[in-house]
């Protein structure tokens, strides 16, 4: 199968699956904050794609292999199992409380500033795919692709700039889809992405050479001048 035919299913099987998740737990199709964030997510992610595809498809094959691999350390593998149960049970959650139950009111006004910060934080993601070849889907040192520290760029801002990207993806989506109880879970996300971060670095720290000086150099690894 082509790069292309494998990035056309994956995205055909994501969307199904969200969007059985989203609205088979709301139990309707009649939710337009729903069909708002699945716009947003995949129009966006649509875009990033064709433009990594034009500038970059040696990082659209490395991103289209499986998020299991043997040269992954196990802790990574047990993270994204993890992470996507979560994921899965949070999109659930969403459905349950913004539409079937109805246990959430969320003001249009905060629901529109949600997509606004999607859309910024795609645009972030757009950044970061284009400056760096080597983001892989999973930690690993890709000696085959000639792996460097990448420093320029949202690099020179913070070190792990689509994990931030991520943090400001994931409860501005609870936002699009009017749920407060999805934006409280949405902190144990972005915990994860947190725990990652600093596991991630353990290994680019001890296996990447000249990742020690850029940390040194760029001080802050997720928020510039907080942490």
């Amino acid at each position: 199968m082509s790069v292309r035919s494998k990035v056309a299913f994956a995205i055909i099987v994501e969307a199904a699956v969200f969007g059985l998740l989203l609205f088979g737990s709301a139990g309707t199709f009649e939710w337009g904050g729903g069909w708002a964030w699945m716009v947003l997510m995949f129009g966006g992610g649509g875009v990033v794609t064709v433009l990594v595809a034009r500038r970059d498809p040696a990082l659209l094959a490395e991103r289209m292999r499986s998020p299991i691999q043997p040269d992954q350390p196990v802790w990574d593998k047990i993270f994204l199992i993890a992470m996507g149960v979560l994921w899965c049970a949070w999109l659930v959650l969403m459905g349950l409380d913004a539409v079937r139950f109805r246990w959430s009111a969320m003001p249009l006004w905060l629901a529109s500033a949600g997509s606004a910060l999607v859309a910024v934080s795609f645009w972030l993601v757009a950044r970061v795919f284009l400056e760096n070849t080597f983001l892989a889907p999973v930690v690993k040192i890709q000696k085959a692709r000639g792996h460097r520290v990448i420093s320029s760029g949202p690099y020179a801002v913070v070190r792990h700039p689509l994990y931030a990207a991520a943090c400001i993806m994931i409860p501005a989506s609870a936002l699009v889809l009017g749920s407060w109880w999805g934006l409280a879970f949405s902190m144990l996300l972005i915990a994860g992405i947190v725990w990652r971060t600093v596991m991630e670095e353990r290994e680019l720290v001890a296996r990447l050479e000249g990742y020690s000086t850029y940390a040194q150099r760029v001080r802050f690894r997720l928020i510039p001048h907080v942490w």
